[in-house]
């Protein structure tokens, strides 16, 4: 490993920053625009995209930007290559590299993600586009029985090789495991399965001889099913999350950077807020990974309509804002208050 691969990822989540997952694929961006009868386009894409990179302050708050296949090789309305917007700023492109979820064969009701064939020549064209760090995703689901081991073993050994080839090629890995929000499963249950995904991942990258140290984790926090009855409190959701990472994930990892998995913006910025103010040891930058979570408001905002961007832009860097003040434990409700808007 490069001392190169660990500067980026410490600085992607230095002085407590965070990422903006920017990397849905285009049939992801098309629903959600569709959700304000905007036409999903090439260039309503990248205005879409461009509203959140040109946000004025915003590299105060994030560190790094993922990116998709689309988006790396699009340029701003100015002519701009869009990952030069973003280095201008100090903040590091990254690239989804992922090619999605598919059924796992022998295994019914689980998904094991796919990418790995040709994975070395893209990450190669990648790096020379301007990205210096990647993504891959795995998901489990919590069902009768699942997720069974074939499960966690398939998809732990895919995010080992992929992160293997990205430091390879000098890029951070972001490794992804996430459980999903989806069922009836208590919060129990879901850090008994978060322990265990974690477990494997860990145990898959060290047979890969990956270096922790040039690498960040994006989990999901430990949560009840949005199908349970019982929705656990924040305090409860942070003290879970936290024992999970402190008895799983090694004290070499830089940053954890969390998913927001579903959650709406609030929830996702006061859970992070409670994992940072908890006491005790944490090895690790514990930090944020959002997508919609961060976006939702924009585009409220936005609508899609040019006139609305300064709007969409300052409820961007608003909440940005108050998820940087999660990771250092300083947030709280008056931030969302009008007189917080002034």
């Amino acid at each position: 490993m490069t001392a190169t691969l660990e500067e980026t990822a410490r600085a992607i989540v230095a002085d407590s920053k965070g990422l903006l997952a920017a990397d849905e694929t285009v049939s992801t961006v098309t629903k959600r625009l569709a959700t304000h009868a905007i036409e999903s386009t090439t260039e309503s894409r990248r205005a879409y995209r461009e509203l959140f990179f040109t946000t004025p302050g915003i590299n105060e708050f994030i560190g790094g930007v993922i990116l998709q296949d689309e988006t790396i090789r699009q340029r701003s309305a100015n002519g701009i290559p869009l990952v030069d917007v973003l280095v201008r700023q100090g903040i590091v492109p990254g690239i989804k590299v992922d090619a999605g979820v598919r059924p796992l064969a022998g295994s019914p009701g689980e998904y094991v993600t796919e990418g790995l064939d040709g994975l070395r020549e893209r990450l190669e064209e990648y790096r020379r586009v301007g990205a210096r760090f990647a993504k891959w995703r795995a998901v489990f689901l919590i069902g009768d029985g699942l997720p069974r081991t074939s499960c966690l073993q398939a998809n732990a050994h895919a995010l080992a090789r992929y992160a293997a080839l990205c430091q390879e090629q000098d890029l951070v890995p972001i490794v992804e495991p996430e459980v999903l929000m989806d069922g009836t499963h208590t919060i129990q249950r879901c850090e008994h399965v978060t322990g265990r995904v974690l477990h494997t991942v860990f145990d898959a990258l060290a047979d890969q001889r990956v270096a922790l140290e040039g690498m960040l984790l994006k989990p999901n926090m430990v949560i009840a099913g949005d199908e349970c009855p019982r929705q656990a409190p924040v305090e409860e959701v942070a003290e879970a999350t936290l024992r999970v990472l402190r008895r799983q994930v090694p004290p070499a990892v830089p940053g954890i950077v969390f998913l927001s998995g579903g959650q709406d913006c609030l929830l996702a910025t006061r859970h992070l807020d409670a994992i940072n103010r908890l006491p005790g040891p944490r090895p690790w930058t514990l930090s944020y990974s959002y997508g919609r979570a961060l976006q939702d408001e924009a585009l409220d905002a936005w609508d899609g309509k040019s006139e609305n961007l300064s709007a969409a832009q300052f409820a961007f860097y608003h909440r940005a804002q108050c998820d940087s003040a999660a990771v250092l434990g300083r947030y709280g409700s008056a931030m969302e208050s009008p007189a917080a808007f002034a």
